[in-house]
This record gives structure tokens, sequence and C-alpha cells, in this order.
């Protein structure tokens, strides 16, 4: 089954259920889906649906920065509770130690040599590993390993 499918089933389920909290996530998700598909008239694959939810989960977290700043926590815990469902759509995401390990394998490959060179290896990186965790953690993980002498 694909990830789509499993997306649309899921809403069926809670549309059931009547959870409306899961629902309106999903039915934001599928929506999501739907408009870049007719914008650039394609069907998409598994990794493109893990590129939008990357993306959702990124403008949820901004969003709950920003409630929690503007002391709204009741927007606030909705967007979080946004953000778990759409994390059930991820794949299994790499730890923090395979990260690291795998900057330091991408950085050997590269020759890196410090900060400069930091362009180049988040080019590659995100080629390797776009989908398989969170970029904002690999360029953390690349600015560490590449501010060591």
């Amino acid at each position: 089954m694909s990830l789509k499918d499993r997306i649309t089933e899921d809403m069926k389920a809670a549309l059931r259920a009547k959870d409306s909290a899961r629902l309106g996530a999903i039915r934001l998700l599928l929506a999501a889906l739907k408009q870049k598909e007719v914008d650039e008239r394609l069907t998409l694959d598994d990794a493109a649906i893990v590129a939008i939810i990357d993306k959702l989960i990124k403008q949820r977290r901004d969003s709950v920065a920003a409630f929690q700043q503007a002391g709204r926590q009741d927007l606030a815990d909705k967007e979080s509770a946004e953000i778990t469902v759409l994390q059930a759509y991820l794949p299994a995401r790499l730890s923090a130690q395979e990260v690291q390990a795998a900057v330091r394998a991408i950085i050997a490959e590269t020759g890196a040599a410090g900060p400069a060179d930091m362009g180049k290896v988040m080019s590659a990186a995100k080629q390797r590993l776009a989908d398989k965790t969170d970029m904002a953690a690999v360029s953390q993980a690349v600015k560490q390993a590449l501010a060591k002498p």
C-alpha cells in the first residue's frame, strides 16, 4: 500500500471514529498533496509525499514557537497535536549518532576541511539523508564537525 493510500485510509478511520483533531490534520495533509499534484501536474511518489510532510511539520513547529511567544498555548497545543499526527507518516528516522556518523563519512568523501566547505557537505548530505532525517539536525552536525580543528 502506498503512503497516499495509507493516509486516505487513516482519514476514513478518523472520520468513522469522529476524531476531529486527527481528521483535520489528515485533511490538511491530503489538501497539500492534492495542491502539489494539481500545480505540477504529476502523481506524487512516497519520497515526494515525505518531503511535503517534512515541510508541513516544519511549518507547524514555526507556528508553535510563534504561538508560545504570543502566549497562545491553546493554539500551540493544537499545532503540536498536528505535528504528532503528521510524524506518524514519516519513515523511521536516523538517530543522532547515525546522523553524526553519516556526516563524518560525507566530510571524508568530499574532503571538506573547515566551515567554508559547509555548502559542499550539505549538498551531498541532502542527496543522501533528506528522506531519512531532519535536515536541521544534519546542518547542526555538519557545523559541529567542521568547527573542530
